[in-house]
């Protein structure tokens, strides 16, 4: 149904999803002016008495519950012939999508699967059996994560009959069994033994189905997998899935033994009750690190208490003789000790503002905001006031010197260091962007300038930077981030990202060598803390884990140190440091880190779109009445693109694929939009009906990372980057002919964010090809001519919608320039800053323009957000039993 259409009072906003049964569309409650979901049943089935009944069904079961995890039902109605059901709107995601992305976190899986269990103890309790749990069948709604529950889909439910005969007499087919005794429903996958059989099914299937779905939570795979549907049948009947353990280090013994008796082949060895198996799982979740403990941890606990027995046994007067000695003579033991670092008045924690710890552990240098500019400060934690470091406004990522000396950080497109006992920060290198570094004894730095690009490397003295990894494109490589020097100096931990998840993950590398060696799949800023874990944040939570630093090799199970770790807005990082066995951690809510802001040419603010999160490459339509944007996920940071209506105010999602999806652009006529997505291993180019019906359509396919910056206004070309090891250049996709594309900026510079004039005739783009990013124009198609705009460095640039005027940020000035072109000839004014403010670090499109160039729509951090301390643990490990 096309938007506008009409089914009694509710209008049709936009298609939600289709299936065999149907479809689901958002609309609006014209009476009571509030977003409902509306299932409607598909004509081409209506005259099946069977499956109305199964609508009926579901429509008079879901009446009968209320519970916060199960959504609402409003309204039934019929128009023109046509049955149709009103339930509650619910944004966000289904289970098995953010499963398909890989095994959740602990904390999700805990908060997420007393939810099902509560929800389907309501079910039971009114005698209703669902018959056909499963992830599909488990929406994710807003909050942290994406982890409030709503169960849908009670179309398979079976009503008992002490239910029938009360609440549902007005519908006597109801109680009727949909399928005749011996029939199976369901979804083979998530069957017991006994509703495969045809048996009749009671709540205990429906914990078996459970014990299904929190297999599948944990791990990441399906508790039972055949080649076909008869070994599939099989495996359900006979065999048992693998522990656990091995897919969920952190996952605790306990949790194991309850999945195993929901699978319990008879149904009398199961739990008896949903009731009773969530209040298991709330007593394993609540119990801390004692139950939380991997079970090889647990093992290694107890042979070395009955080993310690043992020596007792046999060598107590020598053992105590020798304690004495060691107490005497040895160390002292290590005590955890636990503060908080608050910003300085009229500061206070952005975005990218991190705290980071002197190689010895006794100093903390963090950023801190006004709100307009971030600065350093460096706190010795033997004074009570932070000592803020003269000539550092816009820094970003601090790391130090070896000898705790220097603080190094990036500011306007320069590395620099700077002396703490006095004098100006001393430029390093050009750098294109914020860097994450890392800096060893022998006085060389390594450092990351964002995605897409090999780790670099130079001298502490300063020099020219040059490359030290090589992307292997061939096995999926599309980023090397996050260097952290290993002891020996000469080793490294990095982040490799990829779009496989046989790629990605934390490696070693060295100075001298190639070669490099997997050591987490974890796509994370992972950091080495003596006396010998490696630590990695891995989703919300920062997890430990035993490390042979010399072997380069895990040695033990991983456990949780701290949660809710504060992330780092879509750089596969989090905001935490660790040096000499202390720690420092931010924690917070990343997924409200960014606003949507308007601003006047003025700047001042008017207003935002949405609620606060985690946004990035607005585009806003050619009417200037929707604005497409990509919201990223705070666990997967994968994106979901959404659309924002500015003139009613509500939102609407029109990607599902859980891969990342990014890069909107409109079609001239509004219609379309094109956008880049992860979902073949590199980043293609879709498109998709604007109104979010129909079926998406595959624009681009290539083995090189491909996003999407511009359409031409004329619709003939959709402008493209393209991304090779050492070389970025623009392209033009022609939409019409052969669809063979053309370079439209190729050469040195790294070119990116090509946008198209309102004429169709010139083309401006960011380049480096003069040392920093700079912001040019040329011919389009190329013709011969450039001239450069940005005098002081420059980025982003936007066209007025009347073509007299080109937009770009320098820093965090936005800069209006005004433009001439008559034929050939292409003059620019002098720029004029127009306002100051805070942008997003990384993303294309960071603001956008309105159609008549007087409002700028900026992604700018949300520092209401970002209240919270700096947590810092001295001895942290001291805490831990091993």
């Amino acid at each position: 149904m096309n938007p506008g259409t009409r089914l009694g009072p509710y209008e049709i906003l936009s298609a939600i999803g289709a299936g065999g049964m149907g479809e689901v569309y958002k609309a609006r409650d014209t009476r009571l002016d509030r977003t409902v979901a509306i299932k409607v049943l598909a004509r081409s089935i209506t005259g099946r008495p069977e499956v109305l009944q199964r609508f009926e069904r579901e429509a008079r079961t879901v009446s009968t519950l209320n519970h916060p995890n199960i959504c609402t039902l409003h309204d039934v109605g019929t128009e023109n012939g046509q049955p149709y059901l009103v339930m509650e709107y619910v944004e966000g995601e289904t289970l098995a999508d953010r499963i398909a992305r890989g095994p959740l976190p602990m904390p999700d899986v805990w908060r997420i699967a007393i939810q099902i269990g509560d929800a389907l103890d309501q079910a039971h309790r009114q005698g209703i059996v669902h018959r056909d749990l499963k992830p599909g069948n488990v929406m994710l709604a807003g909050g942290k994560g994406s982890t409030n529950v709503k169960l849908l889909d009670f179309g398979l439910a079976k009503v008992s009959e002490a239910q029938a005969a009360g609440t549902l007499t007005s519908l006597p087919t109801v109680v009727q069994s949909l399928t005749t005794e011996g029939s199976v429903v369901g979804t083979f996958q998530y069957m017991p033994p006994e509703q495969l059989e045809g048996n009749e099914a009671d709540q205990r299937s429906d914990i078996f189905a459970f014990g299904c779905v929190l297999y599948e939570m944990v791990t990441g795979r399906k508790a039972f997998e055949g080649k076909s549907q008869a070994t599939l049948i099989s495996a359900i009947m006979t065999a048992e899935p693998p522990s656990i353990g091995a897919a969920q280090p952190m996952a605790p013994p306990a949790l194991d033994r309850v999945i195993r008796k929901c699978l319990a082949k008879n149904p009398d060895d199961r739990w008896q009750t949903a009731r009773d198996l969530a209040g298991e799982l709330r007593w394993i979740s609540e119990s801390g690190s004692q139950v939380a403990a991997a079970p090889a941890i647990a093992a290694r606990r107890r042979w070395r208490v009955q080993t310690a027995w043992i020596v007792c046994a046999v060598l107590t007067t020598a053992l105590a003789a020798v304690l004495a000695i060691h107490l005497q003579e040895g160390p002292p033991e290590a005590h955890i000790t636990r503060f908080t670092v608050s910003a300085p008045d009229k500061y206070g924690f952005g975005l990218y503002d991190v705290g980071v710890l002197s190689p010895d552990g006794t100093k903390l240098a963090f950023l801190a905001t006004t709100g307009e500019t971030d600065s350093l400060f460096v706190r010795s934690f033997d004074l009570l006031a932070p000592k803020p470091l003269t000539g550092t406004d816009q820094a970003a990522i601090p790391f130090w010197s070896p000898d705790g000396r220097y603080v190094a950080f990036s500011q306007s497109g320069k590395l620099k260091k700077i002396d703490l006992a006095g004098g100006p920060p001393v430029p390093l290198c050009d750098v294109q962007s914020w860097v994450a570094g890392t800096w060893n004894a022998e006085g060389t730095i390594l450092f990351h300038v964002g995605g897409g690009r090999p780790l670099m490397r130079v001298a502490a003295a300063g020099g020219t930077a040059t490359p030290l990894t090589k992307l292997d494109t061939a096995r999926g490589e599309t980023g090397h981030m996050w260097p952290h020097f290993l002891p020996d100096g000469r080793h490294f931990l990095f982040t490799v990202t990829s779009g496989s998840t046989e790629v990605r993950g934390v490696y070693a590398g060295a100075l001298d060598s190639p070669d490099k060696v997997r050591i987490l799949n974890e796509e994370a800023n992972a950091q080495y803390s003596p006396p010998g874990f490696l630590l990695y944040p891995r989703g919300d939570v920062l997890t430990a884990q035993p490390f042979d630093a010399a072997r380069r090799r895990v040695t033990g199970d991983a456990f949780p140190v701290a949660d809710q770790l504060f992330s780092l807005g879509g750089v596969y990082g989090s905001a935490y440091s660790t040096a000499a066995g202390s720690l420092v951690y931010r924690t917070g809510d990343s997924a409200s880190a960014m606003v949507l802001a308007w601003y006047n040419r003025k700047g001042t603010r008017e207003g935002q779109v949405g609620e606060p999160g985690d946004y990035t490459n607005p585009a806003l339509s050619p009417d200037g009445r929707t604005l497409a944007v990509g919201k990223r996920d705070p666990v997967t940071r994968n994106r979901t693109i959404w659309l924002f209506d500015l003139v009613r105010g509500t939102s609407s999602r029109l990607t599902f694929d859980p891969s990342d999806n990014l890069n909107p652009t409109w079609s001239p006529d509004g219609r379309q939009i094109a956008f880049s997505s992860k979902r073949k291993g590199e980043r293609e180019i879709f498109l998709k009906s604007s109104s979010g019906t129909g079926q998406e359509e595959t624009l681009l396919r290539s083995d090189l990372q491909s996003n999407v910056e511009d359409w031409t206004r004329d619709g003939k070309y959709l402008i493209y980057n393209q991304q090779s090891p050492g070389k970025i250049e623009i392209l033009a996709l022609p939409l019409t002919g052969d669809r063979k594309p053309i370079v439209a900026i190729g050469g040195p510079g790294q070119p990116q964010e090509g946008q198209v004039s309102p004429d169709g005739k010139w083309m401006a783009y960011r380049s480096t090809e003069s040392g920093r990013p700079e912001v040019y124009v040329q011919n389009f198609p190329p013709a011969g001519g450039k001239w450069q705009i940005s005098t002081g460095g420059g980025a982003d640039p936007q066209w007025g919608r009347n073509g007299k005027e080109l937009f770009y940020v320098e820093g965090t000035k936005m800069i209006g320039v005004e433009v001439k072109a008559d034929g050939a000839r292409f003059d620019a004014g002098v720029p004029k800053a127009l306002f100051e403010t805070r942008l997003a670090v990384v993303g294309r499109n960071r603001y956008v323009v309105s159609p008549d160039s007087q409002r700028f729509l900026v992604v700018t951090p949300n520092e209401t957000a970002s209240g919270s301390p700096l947590f810092v643990v001295q001895n942290w490990y001291a805490g831990v039993k091993r």
